[in-house]
């Protein structure tokens, strides 16, 4: 058939002004479609269903954080240097006592320490003796890259570390680069493992799981809805409070207030008048065990009342000896149940006992299994970083002294974590209530 100019002219206008139409036939549907990403059993972090972000609102089109993070580079049929004398762990973590966490730093040493003597003497690796290459991460700010380095230098085959957050960001991706395999054992900042950094693990529950234990005792299990917060002006606090803080806005009882005091501080004053205030139910702290101390002595001698809830640097012999009296009746959130009768914890726990003259907290208990999930590594993998590396992300789960340890898509510990309210100048652990 042939068209004149004038016919193909129609019939090309014709076309485009159903081209849009069409077009929105067509991509209607697709803003419906599933995401690609498909959503695994259960929600990320192990997230209560009452929650979850925009819950109810919509279906999400793409959910993050719902695979594991692949390594597809090379070197996997790497062979270890000859002539080795001993096979080399570096560990990191803040050991000066410049450092307010200087006191969990030495107790995740003596957590990892007990476990390279232990794994000597059951034989090492093919003979071979452990050997723990040892960097303080106290320092100028960005200090950590340099220590992770030297411990490359020293041909580490795997680090341990470190406690502080922004250390352990800096490090990771130092770890990235040198592809090093990295274990934490002592950082609850929620967001290192949602870097997607392949070279990552976690063997304890971070912020994200206190905090979501936390607001459910406060919010759903005592009943209150009138809380303020008061945390460090540092990452430890920023950070940490997030979820919490979220938590208390998604279940229609936002924070009261949320007032800050820089570390170090010892007046807190002013942040507790602004706090009566609100009439406050209760406060929340989030900070180390020195300062949360000084502010519940406070608190006390103003006459607030108020119940008070903390982070789980609470927990510490730092914390009841400072704080004395004034600790009674507080409650904070926990890793792990000291008071476990699991005959893996109580044997180790003996055992911690007689070599250090003190009782493990969870710095110490969660180091100890993260030691052990790197030597488990390279018995199993052989010295080759890659491959180490690959049998650690193969895991759904670890079972550790501090019981049942189960992995998430990015390599974090979701376990369960406990509570410890103050009687009597001492700790009393259980579990919390289901969260709904």
């Amino acid at each position: 058939m042939i068209r004149t100019p004038l016919a193909c002219a129609a019939l090309a206008l014709a076309l485009l002004a159903a081209a849009p139409a069409a077009a929105q036939q067509k991509a209607a549907p697709q803003q419906q479609k599933p995401a690609e990403t498909a959503k695994k059993e259960g929600n990320y972090g192990k997230t209560p269903d009452a929650l979850k972000p925009y819950r109810g609102f919509r279906e999400p089109y793409r959910y993050n954080f719902a695979t594991k993070q692949p390594f597809l580079g090379a070197g996997r049929d790497k062979t270890p240097p000859p002539g080795l004398k001993t096979v080399r762990i570096g560990f990191m973590a803040p050991l000066d006592d410049a450092s307010p966490e200087a006191a969990m730093g030495r107790r995740s040493l003596q957590g990892a320490q007990l476990a390279v003597e232990e794994a000597n003497a059951a034989g090492g690796y093919n003979k071979l003796p452990f050997e723990m290459v040892i960097r303080d991460d106290v320092g100028p700010w960005g200090s950590a890259s340099n220590k992770f380095v030297e411990l490359n230098d020293e041909h580490v085959w795997a680090v341990l570390g470190s406690i502080d957050g922004q250390v352990t960001h800096i490090a990771l991706r130092v770890a990235l680069k040198l592809e090093l395999p990295m274990v934490s054992a002592g950082s609850t900042d929620p967001t290192l493992t949602e870097t997607r950094i392949p070279w990552y693990v976690r063997v304890n529950a971070d912020d994200r799981q206190e905090s979501y234990a936390l607001a459910n005792y406060i919010f759903n299990k005592l009943g209150y809805a009138r809380v303020a917060m008061l945390r460090v002006n540092s990452r430890y606090g920023r950070v940490g409070v997030g979820e919490f803080r979220d938590a208390a806005r998604r279940l229609g009882k936002p924070l009261m207030v949320e007032m800050r005091y820089g570390p170090g501080d010892a007046d807190f004053r002013m942040q507790l008048e602004r706090i009566r205030k609100t009439n406050a139910q209760a406060v929340v702290l989030w900070g180390d065990a020195g300062e949360m101390a000084a502010i519940v002595r406070q608190m006390r001698r103003m006459g607030m009342k108020q119940r008070i809830f903390a982070c789980d640097r609470a927990v510490s012999p730092e914390f009841i000896k400072a704080a004395g009296p004034a600790a009674e009746g507080l409650l904070a959130v926990y890793p792990f149940n000291p008071e476990s009768q699991a005959a893996r914890y109580v044997n180790f726990r003996r055992r911690y006992v007689a070599r250090f003259k003190q009782e493990p907290d969870w710095q110490a208990a969660h180091a100890y299994d993260g030691m052990n999930l790197i030597l488990d590594a390279v018995r199993n993998a052989g010295l080759n970083r890659v491959r180490i590396r690959d049998w650690m992300q193969s895991l759904a789960s670890y079972e550790g002294v501090t019981g049942h340890i189960p992995f998430d898509a990015t390599l974090n510990d979701v376990g369960e974590v406990y509570l410890a309210g103050v009687r009597n100048g001492r700790y009393d652990f259980f579990s919390p209530p289901a969260a709904h």
